[in-house]
């Protein structure tokens, strides 16, 4: 498959939203802002957040919602690449937030559940019914690690739940077609991993001893990042130190991994007419590639 290069000096791009107009948004996190990326690869500043904003969605009232890690990575360079390490020792925790497109104005949604800070907000995908599914990343530090979380939320502001805790670095999340059943990937363990959900943010119950069903890993060394669902129910994660897009199809022991000339790929988004042109970010050169993709992807419950 040809790989179109769309725009390049990006500061750790993630996040990709393709837009009705053929545009496609994305986070630059270590330029702490959101950024549309227009066909002809032009640039354009949607909002400075700061912090780290880090996933996008698009919510019920066409207005960006964003995971924002509140700047829990430092970055060093690489041969050549940009590579995100420990956070900062300053680094207090991360929120939600909601982002007018059209003005750039930056409200904070969610910041705390139950009294405790969230740590590092990732990765962000909205239901029919108008509330999201996020991960917690956590953080990482010389120290050690602390833990993630899956977290339910409503687009209001309203309500907020943990859904799932002592999760190893979660990162990519999505919904099934169907809204039955929400994925979550785990960056460092590289494991893919599903919950059932009984109605609109209420999980299922799962037997055993693992918090979600257990759907596939990496067969080698990679790192998950954020993922992305085809129409047909196939889960696509972007795969770290393989530099790549890895294809599951839930219920098989199918895998399929698709090589792109980067070792930090870090999301997938769909576009266009038929939702067949996969947009990627391949954030260790700071790029945002695009390709003719096999399967159409989902297209998702809120576009603008």
């Amino acid at each position: 498959m040809t790989i179109r290069e769309i725009a390049t000096g990006l500061k750790f791009p993630e996040g990709p939203v393709a837009m009705d107009d053929g545009s496609v948004i994305v986070v630059e996190i270590a330029a702490g802002k959101i950024t549309r990326v227009k066909p002809d690869g032009k640039t354009q500043t949607v909002a400075r957040p700061g912090g780290g904003p880090n996933g996008l969605a698009i919510g019920p009232d066409g207005a960006l919602y964003v995971c924002n890690n509140g700047g829990s990575f430092t970055y060093t360079r690489r041969q050549g690449l940009s590579i995100p390490g420990h956070a900062p020792e300053d680094h207090v925790g991360g929120r939600i937030e909601r982002v007018d497109i059209a003005s750039g104005k930056v409200d904070v949604l969610y910041d705390s559940w139950e009294g405790q800070r969230l740590i590092g907000p990732n990765d962000i995908v909205f239901d029919k019914e108008g509330g999201f599914w996020f991960t917690d990343y956590g953080r990482t530090t010389a120290k050690g690690r602390t833990h993630g979380a899956l977290y339910y939320a409503k687009a209001d502001g309203s309500k907020i739940v943990q859904v799932l805790r002592e999760l190893i670095t979660p990162n990519g999340v999505g919904l099934s077609p169907d809204g039955n059943t929400v994925y979550y990937a785990e960056t460092f363990t590289g494991r893919l991993w599903s919950l059932p959900l009984v109605k609109s943010g209420k999980a299922g119950k799962v037997e055993g001893f693992t918090p979600g069903v257990f759907v596939g890993a990496y067969p080698g060394l990679g790192y998950f990042d954020s993922l992305g669902v085809q129409a047909d129910g196939a889960l696509c994660v972007a795969t770290i130190l393989a530099g790549g897009i890895t294809t599951f199809w839930p219920g098989s022991k199918r895998v399929k991994h698709t090589p792109l000339p980067d070792p930090l790929v870090t999301n997938i988004c769909w576009g266009g007419r038929n939702m067949r042109t996969a947009y990627i970010t391949a954030s260790g050169t700071g790029k945002l590639v695009a390709m003719d993709w096999p399967k159409p992807g989902l297209r998702l419950n809120y576009n603008a």
